[in-house]
């Protein structure tokens, strides 16, 4: 008999477990379905590495689970086959070492530069080791936790990804620390403690996954991103005629995102600092140009990504576009069809609106939003002409970028959609 536990796929934490297509007695073969979870904000298949039949199952529908925990225990045919699954974490163990010691609580003195923060942090020599496996730094990366002020749970001080989760949840709901230190108080009322059912009848609503998922993130990135929105409007009535001609000569239904995704895509190319990377005092300019293209799910919103858009067709983003928004209303989308963006594009146009300020999705610098075109008469010298105009607002990290450029940036995007050809040049 073999205890078969989870391989770590990245899920980020304790994930709930949504379908279990196997039962006991039945024979499985290597790299079977066992198990499918929803982990950030997508499903993943779990997969028995050996064959055997399984002889028990040992989690439910809707149980919360992690990596390492067992999930069955399988019947293999000989000991060849029952050689043990590949440990979750990918890191050798670290040497045995006494797990980090909370620091103590100190009260508050006026002489200090800063009270003591709510939340006990470990005490950790600036020269150790932290030890976290490459899945765990990654959560840590997106989510801008500080690892070495992490107390690790794990094995010898290992860091966990609930470790990551709870110091992140922990930061946010902490009330910010004491100005002095800035010499600045923002002089806040707490917020307001209210019971909703004194005045009525209410209705209390579970968050989505999605929702619980994206909450903290969005948080973080508009607390800590001094965000500065630019807006600007693109005439879109030749790209848009140049859109129906081809639909109409080659039968496609395709949108004017896919074009205008495009247009940023060539943008980008000549303003590079819009698709970077901020680190400490550097700006990590990215040679490729992955844009995320926000898709609206009955759980949320998610944010697949199109990736080389410079180096694909407008066909061809299309068609990788009308795949990912139908993987994601599917709630098929693996975490990797949400990573690596560098620039993200959220469109509205098919519902409404005059405008919007997006929030960045860091660590990019940089995300478009895009409002409903509309048909409005411009002076062309002569006279007023009905045209397509988009409204356009850019949000943007004012640490790695300034208003001019933003400006000269999106003025770039209006240019390519106005005028399409000067992509080619």
């Amino acid at each position: 008999m073999k205890e078969i536990l989870i391989p770590d796929m990245g899920m980020g934490g304790a994930v709930p477990v949504v379908e279990i297509p196997v039962q006991p007695g039945q024979h499985i073969t290597a790299g079977q379905t066992v198990l499918v979870i929803e982990a950030d904000k997508a499903t993943l298949d779990v997969p028995c590495e050996i064959e055997g039949t399984v002889l028990e199952i040992l989690v439910a529908l809707g149980d919360q689970v992690s990596a390492g925990q067992p999930m069955l225990r399988l019947e293999v045919a000989g000991a060849a086959e029952a050689a043990p699954v590949p440990a979750p974490a990918p890191d050798a163990a670290p040497p045995a070492a006494p797990a980090p010691a909370a620091a103590p609580a100190v009260a508050p003195a006026p002489a200090a530069p800063a009270p003591a923060s709510a939340m006990a942090e470990p005490v950790r020599d600036p020269e150790a080791a932290v030890y976290a496996s490459p899945s765990v730094r990654r959560m840590a990366f997106r989510l801008g936790a500080d690892l070495s002020r992490i107390a690790g749970s794990g094995r010898n001080g290992r860091i966990t990804p609930e470790d990551v989760e709870a110091w992140v949840k922990a930061r946010l709901a902490a009330p910010a620390p004491a100005a002095a230190a800035a010499q600045t108080s923002l002089g806040l009322m707490p917020w307001p403690k209210l019971n909703p059912e004194a005045y009525g009848p209410v209705e209390r609503l579970p968050l989505s996954r999605i929702g619980r998922l994206s909450g903290p993130a969005l948080q973080r990135n508009a607390v800590l991103i001094p965000h500065v929105t630019n807006f600007d409007e693109a005439d879109l009535t030749e790209l848009d005629a140049l859109r129906k001609s081809v639909n109409a000569t080659e039968g496609r239904k395709d949108s004017i995102l896919p074009y205008i995704a495009k247009a940023c895509a060539a943008a980008l190319k000549l303003h590079p600092k819009f698709n970077a990377v901020l680190d400490g005092e550097d700006l990590i300019l990215r040679r490729y140009v992955h844009i995320g293209i926000a898709a609206d799910t009955p759980e949320g919103l998610v944010v697949p990504v199109l990736r080389d858009v410079d180096k694909k067709s407008v066909r061809e983003l299309s068609d990788e576009m009308a795949s990912l928004a139908a993987d994601a209303r599917a709630g098929r989308l693996k975490p990797a069809d949400m990573q690596g963006a560098g620039f993200t594009i959220s469109s509205l146009g098919g519902i409404g609106g005059t405008g919007f300020t997006p929030i960045i999705n860091a660590p990019e610098v940089a995300i478009l939003g895009l409002a409903r075109a509309q048909i409005k008469p411009v002076w062309d010298g002569a006279g007023f002409a009905p045209r397509l105009i988009q409204p356009m607002a850019l949000s943007w990290d004012h640490r790695a970028c300034d208003g001019v450029a933003a400006a000269r940036f999106l003025r770039t995007i209006a240019d390519f959609t106005g005028d399409f050809r000067r992509i080619l040049l």
